[in-house]
């Protein structure tokens, strides 16, 4: 059968549409059906400050994470796609960190002296941050629908959180919040450079990952997302020069000054006699703030979006 003018007029005008349509939500039509996303994100948390390590002097980043300390985090995140290419960020999160001089190796280096200090600590973390994520390669994409992409992202943003840094007391075995009691000096008019630190913070995010979208309105995907910080006590460790507890008695009340005078040094030196002064040994590093980041498997759906989203195409005729 032979297609007459008028109806090739027709079809040329519907595709037209479509493709003005299209290009109007952002070249896609599973932002007008998917805008928002939910999702839930497991994986490690890993702590990266003064306390364990590996062999040799302290390092930044990867080098001196201590495995064995490890605890997995989990949060819940909602995305907006006001864009394909683009999304903004809303999520939370609940994790462990823990550093512990004992997991420094003892290699006859400089990791000695950490193992020698024996400084140890834990402490919950609970974020929320808002966060931008990009999506560089939607740009080479011909759209045909979500399922059985793999999109790389990057992603960065603001967050707060929240930690309060504890340590097992050496006499009782049970964990005693730090903070309180000032092991530093912070605050005393003694050490007037070191100042009382806030357990709620600021932090900034950096990281990338990609996502598998196993369904159109589904996927698994997998994350590295960094934390600068600007405090170094999240350990509640940072000075060089450990404190001289008779100030305790001055600042503290007097329970608080006994469990003080216990937790501030906790060294085991077998040098150059039985073990030095306090005054002899090096208790931080406060060149470098504290980090953390995790590593996070990422389980998200599209609301709403549905096969029916993919690009329409032309009509055809016979």
């Amino acid at each position: 059968m032979r297609t007459s003018v008028l109806t090739v007029r027709l079809s040329v005008l519907l595709c037209l549409f479509t493709f003005l349509s299209l290009r109007s939500h952002s070249q896609s039509i599973s932002t007008g059906n998917g805008k928002l996303e939910i999702g839930l994100g497991l994986g490690p948390m890993f702590f990266l400050g003064d306390l364990g390590g590996s062999k040799g002097i302290g390092k930044t980043f990867i080098k001196d994470l201590d495995f064995p300390l490890t605890k997995f985090s989990k949060g819940i995140y909602l995305n907006y796609y006001p864009a394909e290419w683009f999304g903004i960020r809303v999520a939370g999160n609940l994790g462990m960190v823990e550093g512990d001089d004992a997991e420094a190796p003892a290699k006859g280096g400089d990791e000695e002296d950490r193992k020698y200090r024996n400084l140890s600590f834990r402490s919950k973390i609970s974020e929320a941050y808002v966060a931008l994520e990009i999506y560089p390669t939607w740009f080479f994409e011909k759209y045909d629908g979500l399922q059985g992409k793999l999109r790389p992202y990057i992603v960065g943003g603001l967050g707060m959180y929240k930690f309060d840094p504890e340590a097992k007391d050496p006499l009782t075995g049970q964990y005693i919040k730090l903070a309180p009691l000032h092991l530093e000096g912070q605050g005393f008019a003694q050490y007037p450079d070191r100042k009382p630190y806030e357990l709620t913070q600021m932090n900034l995010l950096m990281g990338f990952g990609f996502k598998y979208y196993f369904k159109e309105n589904a996927y698994i995907g997998l994350e590295i997302l960094h934390r600068k910080l600007f405090t170094d006590y999240i350990d509640d460790v940072s000075q060089k020069w450990y404190v001289d507890p008779i100030y305790f008695d001055q600042y503290l009340t007097p329970a608080d000054a006994v469990v003080a005078r216990r937790m501030f040094y906790r060294g085991t030196y077998s040098w150059p006699t039985t073990r030095p002064y306090y005054q002899d040994a090096w208790r931080g590093d406060p060149k470098e703030n504290d980090a953390f980041f995790s590593s996070i498997l990422r389980l998200g759906w599209r609301i709403n979006n549905s096969p029916m989203s993919r690009q329409l195409k032309c009509p055809v005729f016979y």
